[in-house]
C-alpha cells in the first residue's frame, strides 16, 4: 500500500520544505561541530540527496534525524579521510636518486649533441627517421604515409642512422 502524498518525502513540496526548514540548521551544526576546512556546505547538499535517494523509505518524522546522521558520517568520513592524508604526507619520501651530477650533465650534453646531429638532417631523412624511431611507425606505415617505396624509406632511415653515429661520435 503506498503512503499518501501528503506523508511522503518523494513529493517536491514536502522536499523542499524540508530543505528550507533544516539545511541552515544543519550547516550551522556541521559548521560548529568540524569547521569550515571540511566545506559543511557540500556535506549538506550530500545528505539531502542521500534523502532525495531514498525518500521512499524514509518518514518524513524521521527525516531530520535522517539529514544529521548522514551529514554527520559524510563529514566524519572526510576527517579520517583528511587524517589518512596527513598521515600519508608524514611519511619520509626519498627525494634523491642513485644518478650522480656527472651523469645528469652527461646526459644533458649528449642529448644536445642529438638535437643538433638531428638538425643536421636533411628533412627527408629527419622526417623517415622520427616516424620510425619516436612514433614506432613500420618502414610499409612510413611509406604509405609519405607516397614513397619501402625501400626508399629504409634508404633514408639508415642514411640517418649512420650521419647521426657519425656526428655524435665527431662531438
Amino acid at each position: 500500500m503506498n503512503k499518501p502524498l501528503k506523508n511522503n518525502i518523494c513529493e517536491e513540496k514536502l522536499f523542499e520544505r524540508l530543505y528550507k526548514k533544516h539545511s541552515k540548521n544543519l550547516h550551522d551544526f556541521l559548521y560548529y561541530k568540524f569547521g569550515e576546512q571540511l566545506n559543511p556546505q557540500d556535506k549538506v547538499q550530500e545528505a539531502f540527496i542521500k534523502l532525495w535517494q531514498n525518500c521512499s523509505k524514509i518518514e518524513p518524522p524521521k527525516a531530520k534525524s535522517f539529514l544529521f546522521t548522514t551529514a554527520n558520517n559524510l563529514m566524519l568520513n572526510a576527517v579520517a579521510h583528511q587524517k589518512v592524508v596527513l598521515k600519508y604526507n608524514k611519511l619520509p619520501h626519498k627525494h634523491s636518486t642513485n644518478v650522480s651530477p656527472e651523469f645528469v650533465l652527461q646526459e644533458k650534453e649528449y642529448n644536445e649533441k642529438l638535437q643538433n646531429a638531428l638538425a643536421n638532417l636533411t628533412e627527408a631523412q629527419r622526417v623517415a627517421f622520427l616516424m620510425n624511431r619516436v612514433e614506432g611507425k613500420r618502414f610499409k606505415e612510413i611509406a604509405a604515409l609519405l607516397d614513397i617505396s619501402t625501400k626508399a624509406v629504409e634508404k633514408r632511415i639508415y642514411g640517418a642512422l649512420k650521419k647521426l653515429r657519425k656526428d655524435i661520435e665527431e662531438l
